[in-house]
């Protein structure tokens, strides 16, 4: 497998390609990362490839959080590790959050899954 194209943000390493990836261009993606030592192995949660793309929109939730400052991203996370029916889903990104009107306290909030 060539890379086209990878970068690496807040969210880990994206790498784009035009060919399919195997087994083995996994394994040695993920063996390499393993031995790397400015990687902290324990910050890595799975290598895999796309599942689906699908998400899920979440409406009725407050904008604004009971300390008077907006939801968070992570705070959407730790909700959504602790509902059983996510047990084997894996986030595709970050989620996504606006305002759901100038006006309005409420939030939407858009997860690919």
């Amino acid at each position: 497998m060539t890379a086209d194209f990878i970068r690496l943000d807040s969210i880990g390493i994206i790498t784009i390609t035009n060919q399919v990836a195997s087994v083995l261009d996994m394994n040695i993606i993920e063996n390499y990362i393993k031995e790397s030592t400015k990687v902290n192995t324990n910050k890595v949660s799975a290598l895999c490839l796309p599942q689906s793309k699908s998400y899920l929109k979440i409406l009725g939730i407050p904008y604004l959080t009971n300390n008077g400052t907006p939801i968070a991203h992570n705070q959407i996370k730790e909700v959504i590790k602790r509902i059983h029916l996510f047990n084997d889903v894996m986030l595709a990104s970050s989620p996504r959050i606006i305002k759901a009107s100038p006006k309005s306290d409420m939030a939407v909030i858009w997860i690919d899954i």
